[in-house]
Parts: C-alpha cells; structure tokens; sequence
C-alpha cells in the first residue's frame, strides 16, 4: 500500500491512534492468547531438558519400530530411507494402488491418527510424523491400521 494511502483505510482490528499512518496498524490482531506464549517457554525447557540427541534416538526409534514391520507386508512402499544419517523420524509410506488421499482420510475416520498425503511425482503416500511423546502403542496401532488396509484394498 502507498504511504499517502494508508491514514484512509481502516485496519480490521482497531490500532492505536498513534499508528494512524503507519502501515503496522494492520498487523494488530487483538488480545494474544498467553497460553501458547506461556508454552514456548515451556517447550524450550523441556526440549533443553532431553536434548537434540536423545530427541532423535527416540523418533528415529519409533519410526523403525513400524517401518522395519511394515517394509515386509506386500503392497507397502516406504519412500524414505531407513539410513540414519539420511532421516531421523519423519517418513513416506504409501500402499500401491491406493492413493495418499484415502489412506489418510481412512486413518482419521478409523483410527483417529493424522498422516498427511503426499503426491509427488517420485513418489506417493503419506507422510507420518511421531514425536517424543509418541507411544508404542499408538506407533502399532498405527502399523495394525495400514496393514489391514493394504489387505482390504
């Protein structure tokens, strides 16, 4: 927006009069929640606390725990490498002749877990994302869930 412009138009939250002709009075959003504030804090000193290391171990472990399992089920493709120095917790899996769509919605509609789709032109599936706080039981669940869908479909 050009300067000479900007005294004219009103922001969509009310600014502080003081900002009248300064461009930052559209970025006033209103009152900030202190909840998510408070938790970055918190978030700090937790990841502080475990440490960048033991962070990886954990997610690379429970990503091998359903990869290793699932590399053998027939129809289940896994498009990221198991190598650790080439991922840590993040990977691909899809199901041939299944697009990344349905297994992902069939994911949340049965199981509740949320996988996003991914459709590249290498490769497709769904991207699966453990964290720290991830259980072994939701990891097999989530192993269970994407087995008996390369066997039903």
């Amino acid at each position: 927006m050009k300067r000479a412009r900007i005294a004219a138009h009103w922001p969509l939250t009310p600014a502080n009069v003081s900002l009248a002709n300064d461009i930052r009075k559209f970025e006033q959003i209103g009152t900030h929640p202190a909840a998510m504030h408070n938790a970055i804090a918190e978030a700090l000193v937790f990841h502080r606390g475990i440490g960048v290391a033991r962070r990886a171990a954990r997610v690379r472990y429970l990503k091998e725990r359903w990869a290793l399992r699932l590399q053998k089920v027939p129809r289940i493709r896994l498009a990221t490498s198991l190598d650790p120095t080439h991922s840590c917790g993040l990977a691909t899996v899809g199901i041939d002749g299944v697009e990344p769509g349905k297994i992902g919605a069939q994911m949340w509609d049965r199981y509740r877990i949320i996988v996003t789709p991914i459709v590249h032109a290498g490769f497709r599936g769904v991207r699966v994302t453990p964290n720290v706080y991830t259980t072994l039981d939701e990891v097999d669940l989530f192993a269970d869930a994407l087995e008996e869908m390369a066997r039903m479909t």
